[in-house]
């Protein structure tokens, strides 16, 4: 059994296309066809069978892709092994990080790994929470977030690390009405135009569950991704938004916690269970929990 061909399968199973499988091992659609062929050829069986326009594994596929899968982990520990033997993590360790996680998590994680032989290469994405699992086909280690202490939809098996809890405040303008008080009233917020996210991203839920609470809706006037504009506007206007507490500095806005509702989100570490045995990746994910851990207790 080729292990080439196992890994293909298991390209196949966690990209779904032949199209994507050929984009990330920079191969011609029609190299990666003939590839499927062989294995198929080898396996003695069908592998991969068609569905609309595409290609989808059969049962037999799925289980050598699985196979696939557990080859690679069985490398990793022996490369690991290998790397705790001859003394010290080394080589390239690519991270892709929500944004506002890694603006008070990558500093720390940097100044860490300074001394070692790691060479840490980053890459920010902002997307739907559900869409950050399948960027660890891509990287070692996905930094991701979720509104609870459940791994983010998405995540089955990988390796995941639950780093911190953020909290999710309510930021408006200095001198605004609601920051006389030291909590934001649900029925207080809902009197106020919203500087919000897009449907589906976790902070938007915050925005639910204080419609929940008052049952009348909140008025959004913009949905936007980046959080400095969101601030910048907050700060410039009497419009209310929802921003992290630990990245979002205090010169500019107010922030308030929201009153009865606990707002926060939780920052995870996922990777591939292969990724994660390597002996670097477990150092790049040590130094972000220590750091996390500094974040967490302000220290």
């Amino acid at each position: 059994m080729d292990v080439r061909h196992l890994e293909l399968l298991r390209d196949l199973a966690e990209r779904g296309s032949v199209t994507a499988v050929a984009q990330a091992t920079h191969r011609t659609p029609s190299a990666v066809s003939q590839h499927l062929r062989a294995a198929q050829r080898d396996a003695g069986v069908p592998l991969v069978q068609q569905a609309g326009r595409g290609l989808q594994l059969t049962d037999a596929g799925r289980l050598l892709a699985e196979g696939g899968r557990e080859v690679a982990r069985a490398l990793a520990v022996v490369q690991a092994r290998w790397d705790e033997f001859r003394g010290e993590p080394a080589g390239t360790v690519s991270v892709v990080a929500l944004p506002s996680a890694a603006t008070f998590l990558l500093p720390g994680v940097m100044a860490d790994l300074a001394d070692t032989a790691i060479d840490l290469t980053c890459v920010d994405a902002d997307v739907a929470e559900s869409a950050y699992g399948a960027l660890t086909a891509d990287h070692d280690i996905v930094i991701a977030h979720s509104l609870s202490r459940r791994a983010p939809a998405g995540a089955d098996g990988l390796s995941v690390r639950l780093l911190v809890r953020e909290p999710l405040d309510i930021a408006m303008r200095h001198g605004h009405p609601l920051a006389d008080s030291e909590k934001a009233r649900p029925e207080e917020l809902v009197e106020h135009e919203w500087y919000g996210v897009p449907l589906g991203f976790p902070f938007d839920s915050v925005r639910v569950a204080v419609e929940e609470s008052t049952g009348r809706p909140v008025q959004i006037v913009q949905r936007l991704r980046d959080n400095r504009l969101i601030e910048a506007l907050v700060a410039a206007s009497d419009r209310v938004a929802v921003l992290p507490r630990f990245t979002t500095p205090g010169e500019r806005v107010t922030l308030r916690p929201v009153q009865g509702i606990p707002t926060g989100r939780y920052i995870f570490a996922m990777s591939r269970p292969d990724r994660a045995e390597r002996l670097a990746v477990r150092r790049v994910l040590d130094a972000f929990t220590s750091v996390a851990s500094r974040v967490q207790t302000g220290a």
